[in-house]
């Protein structure tokens, strides 16, 4: 069992248990139909924990069967997609189980280390975790994707700015925004690719009051769901007509202009 799911084989495919779920509340406060991505298959890397696990509970909830890659132990494919041959296995029993790919989530974490204390050996690694296996796994799909298929690399907000001290991560998620276009127009007519870039999503649903919260233009902090909910978008027929695109789901935070001692903002270095 994983999170209490039925799981069948050991790359962690996990089965609809029923049409609905329940509402956050847990009363039965507005049922969810639950059949969009019934018979899907669904493969989603980094999904032991955070925002790939909250993906995968809700592609099986609409009632996809998911296939799930982490190097944490666990009742799914356990390996590091760092590793060629790892990656291979894995898409060989993906698709020796399934025989098709509908959607695949490159949502695996990189290596967040810094200039200063990051090593070559460290940055290669966090880049093969960020953009190296997402290519490849693409490319190991390529010709067993489904008809209406959709590959959603999740990128970050850090592709498009950063603090110090973050180079092995902020590179891989760059290096995944780019992907994510090269691929939508290379497998143009056949799998449609885009990318989401998070802001500050807490990954354990805390709801944050004062500054952290209202800094926000939205007025609150992230959770997974947030990005959980535009991955089903965009695996959908709904987004049809989107494709090479990323969407930066981060409350509004990175289109505010911050200068020292303007509009409440300080600078206190």
């Amino acid at each position: 069992m994983v999170g209490g799911y039925a799981t069948i084989s050991r790359i962690g495919c996990l089965w609809p248990q029923g049409l609905w779920k329940l509402d956050d509340d847990g009363q039965g406060n507005g049922l969810v139909n639950a059949k969009e991505f019934e018979g899907k298959v669904v493969v989603v890397t980094g999904a032991a924990q955070g925002i790939g696990k909250c993906i995968a509970e809700e592609f099986r909830l609409a009632g996809a069967q998911v296939c799930i890659i982490d190097k944490q132990p666990g009742d799914w494919f356990v390996g590091d997609i760092a590793d060629k041959a790892v990656l291979e296995r894995f898409a060989a029993e993906v698709l020796a189980k399934q025989g098709r790919v509908d959607v695949l989530v490159n949502n695996a974490l990189p290596l967040f280390k810094g200039i200063d204390a990051c090593s070559y050996e460290e940055f290669a690694y966090a880049q093969a975790v960020g953009v190296t296996a997402p290519f490849y796994l693409a490319k190991l799909f390529k010709d067993h994707f489904a008809a209406g298929a959709s590959i959603i690399n999740i990128s970050s907000s850090r592709d498009r700015m950063s603090q110090p001290q973050s180079e092995s991560y902020t590179a891989a998620k760059g290096g995944i925004a780019a992907l994510t276009h090269a691929l939508a127009v290379s497998l143009a007519g056949k799998v449609r690719v885009n990318s989401i870039s998070p802001g500050w999503i807490d990954t354990a649903f805390r709801t944050y009051e004062g500054p952290d919260a209202t800094q926000h233009p939205a007025g609150r902090v992230g959770h997974p769901r947030d990005i959980a909910n535009m991955a089903l978008y965009l695996a959908s027929d709904k987004a049809g007509f989107i494709t090479g695109e990323n969407i930066c789901i981060d409350g509004g935070m990175t289109r505010q202009m911050v200068y020292h001692n303007d509009c409440g903002w300080t600078y206190g270095k």
